[in-house]
């Protein structure tokens, strides 16, 4: 790859724009496709307020069906533009690319989607990366170690910019459940972040929430928001299963060190009560927040730890505005805000 200068800014670093898709089957979300869209037009809305929002829709036809939603609920459309492709899923956190920079040069990396190590069919998702590097008009790297591909989703890592990455042992080395890479080690993955992310330092948290078909991704425990202070979640009803976990991720994250040798700020984030729907406990979590250019928008549940989420995380950023965004609906396919986007550094 050259010289280490390449880095993947952290998320609050100016941007682009953020690259969505928008749902075009229900399949992630049983029941519950006609809300969805709905909801996902208030995402759009509230990004292209202040920013380029890429979104990636299946066809012509529905980019048409979209452009009249977007038109009723008076999105500033000049802030959309659409890539045409049919994908598996809407995850782009996942199956989008990576946008790397070195100086202002940018280029995207393809980390080799393959449906988390869990379902077969990722095969149009696999091609985004792609789709989007042409878009931004980029060049495009796959992501490969000792010759072999590198299977790594946005939704396991979190940098700060600087380089300290974050993830978790669950999803990246759990011999059995969900292997994204046979045989990797810590090191193994140390050396692939050096080397296509500027990363120095990795923080290893233990497990993830209960619930989490991704297996222990990142983006639900703990998030960087701003270069020395880390916001993680806890559980306060000792009985919940998420307890023990998160617990031992705030011990974990309370030992930890930074890439300067320092020690992080540690901001605790409350849990919304168990969320179960159609007898399947939901991995809901006020961590799925996303940061964009002035604003940072907050996944809410209707639920009383609302209120004091979206001020912990209005304390965490004073010069930006937080806005709720009710993601009732969206958390029915695992997944909510920061987990449907990915975001493209300017």
């Amino acid at each position: 790859m050259g010289g280490h200068n390449w880095r993947f800014p952290a998320e609050w670093e100016k941007q682009q724009g953020v690259l969505l898709c928008f749902p075009h089957n229900g399949n992630d979300w049983p029941g519950k496709y006609g809300a969805i869209q709905w909801a996902f037009v208030e995402f759009i809305k509230k990004v292209s307020d202040v920013e380029e929002v890429i979104l990636v829709v299946a066809s012509e036809e529905l980019k048409i069906s979209v452009l009249e939603k977007l038109k009723i609920a008076d999105v500033n459309i000049k802030n959309v533009s659409f890539i045409i492709h049919k994908t598996n899923r809407s995850w782009m956190r996942d199956s989008g690319p990576i946008i790397v920079k070195n100086g202002s040069e940018r280029k995207a990396l393809n980390f080799n989607f393959n449906g988390w190590a869990k379902y077969s069919n990722y095969q149009l998702d696999k091609h985004v990366p792609e789709k989007v590097s042409k878009f931004l008009k980029i060049p495009l790297t796959q992501v490969t170690y000792k010759g072999k591909p590198v299977v790594l989703e946005g939704g396991a890592i979190e940098v700060n910019g600087k380089g300290t990455l974050i993830t978790s042992e669950e999803c990246l080395l759990d011999p059995k459940i969900q292997v994204r890479n046979v045989g990797f080690t810590k090191s193994d993955y140390e050396a692939i972040f050096k080397e296509y992310l500027g990363i120095t330092n990795t923080i290893w948290l233990g497990n993830g929430i209960e619930g989490d078909d991704t297996h222990g991704h990142i983006d639900d425990l703990a998030r960087f928001v701003n270069e020395n202070t880390i916001i993680t979640i806890i559980e306060t009803n000792t009985k919940s299963k998420n307890y023990k976990p998160l617990q031992d991720n705030l011990k974990r994250l309370n030992e930890a060190t930074l890439e300067n040798g320092k020690k992080p700020n540690i901001i605790t984030l409350p849990m919304p009560n168990r969320l179960v729907f159609d007898g399947i406990h939901i991995p809901a979590s006020y961590a799925n927040f996303l940061i964009i250019n002035s604003v940072v928008l907050v996944p809410t549940f209707n639920d009383e730890n609302d209120r004091e989420a979206l001020n912990i995380i209005a304390s965490c950023f004073p010069d930006r505005k937080i806005i709720g965004i009710s993601a009732i609906d969206l958390i029915w396919g695992f997944g909510t805000l920061h987990c449907l986007s990915q975001q493209i550094p300017e």
